[in-house]
């Protein structure tokens, strides 16, 4: 049986109380992760919150095969993609203090940013509209040294063109999140992991969450990433882009995701008008919205705005689906490559909904979202 047709088995057979609070969410999410539950499986750590409280984590499986050590909600996942809100965070701190401003042309900022590509500004790589071509796209699967967010730069310079005039579509752009790591680092002075270590991991209360670099940090309780072999699951925790930190590299887990969260849902770092800008998508010059503001997915689910976003990258996948307006979040990370834990995560949403979800992830529509 497939997820989606498992999380439509297991939301019809289940007996909802008052709306909003589950009947027997603990037997409902375990049902949704059975296939992440077992003694030689890679794993997943869930967590709901719900008008300011946890009121469901759990974990499954195994967060190392080779030391037979289970996964927990304390297991530091590779967040991929889900790193981006936090980039995005650097950089509107940096906004909010004066010292950038989102207009600002990233050649005008950034030393060493290629001058074909001029027009690109702030604002354009926050929203996926720079038009810059995706720098994987030039790194073969045989590379031998990881890829930086420095070598970045060179690498997008191979080509002199964007895509599109920037601002005037969207496609989603791993390089432009590295590029906006290097800007954090040109404006501020300080290297773009310490500073998301002093600016926003530690007054957001993330204990143990590191933008990971080999040889400089340590990842502490790491979950190790896996695929699925002709034999079984086998190792798959490395890539030659894997040490790109602004697109991808955050270690959490779900227990310091919840300070996360927490945090912004107050003015701990952002003030209120900055996340309200966040969380607004861009009208395109044809009329239509972008479907994403800053580091977040933004959509209108049958009348709730709901803020989303997904992380693939090798050996791990993950979700994130947070309905503000009804104080809900869950949160799915987990140690293997492919799955869909979207949908599990809008399976386990849907059971403290007062109705299902009635529209896709919007990035299963963007071009290039991966």
């Amino acid at each position: 049986m497939s997820v989606h047709s498992l999380a439509a088995v297991v939301l019809a057979s289940i007996l909802v109380g008052c709306a909003g609070t589950p009947a027997n969410p603990r037997n409902a999410v375990d049902s949704l992760f059975r296939d992440y539950d077992g003694p030689d499986r890679p794993g997943a750590s869930v967590v709901v919150i719900h008008d300011g409280q946890v009121v469901l984590r759990r974990a499954y499986g195994l967060a190392s095969l080779e030391k037979r050590e289970p996964a927990t909600p304390d297991s530091n996942y590779r967040l991929a993609s889900l790193s981006k809100q936090f980039t995005a965070t650097a950089i509107l701190l940096l906004v909010q203090e004066g010292r950038l401003r989102l207009d600002d042309r990233v050649a005008d900022v950034l030393p060493g940013f290629p001058p074909a590509l001029r027009e690109v500004c702030i604002q354009h790589l926050l929203q996926h509209t720079s038009g810059l071509w995706d720098y994987e796209d030039f790194v073969p699967a045989t590379q031998p040294v990881q890829v930086k967010d420095r070598d970045v730069l060179a690498l997008v310079s191979r080509v002199d063109r964007t895509y599109f005039p920037p601002g005037t579509a969207v496609r989603y752009s791993n390089s432009g999140y590295a590029v906006l790591a290097l800007v954090v680092e040109q404006v501020s002075g300080v290297p773009f992991a310490r500073f998301l270590h002093e600016r926003v991991f530690v007054p957001g209360g993330m204990r143990s969450t590191v933008a990971h670099e080999e040889g400089v940090s340590q990842v502490s309780r790491r979950a190790y990433g896996y695929a699925p072999g002709p034999g079984g699951f086998v190792p798959r925790d490395q890539s030659p882009t894997s040490a790109v930190l602004g697109d991808g590299g955050i270690y959490a887990s779900v227990v310091d995701l919840v300070a996360w969260d927490r945090a912004l849902d107050t003015d701990a770092l952002l003030r209120t008008e900055t996340r309200k800008q966040a969380w607004t998508p861009p009208v395109l010059p044809d009329g239509t919205s972008s479907r994403y503001g800053f580091g977040w997915f933004v959509d209108d689910d049958g009348g709730r705005r709901r803020l989303s976003h997904h992380g693939e990258t090798c050996g791990f996948t993950n979700a994130i689906v947070k309905y503000p307006e009804q104080r809900l979040t869950v949160i799915v990370l987990t140690n293997r490559a492919g799955g869909a834990p979207w949908t599990l995560a809008q399976g386990v949403a849907d059971l403290w909904l007062d109705r299902p979800a009635n529209r896709p992830w919007p990035f299963e529509t963007l071009p290039n979202a991966h």
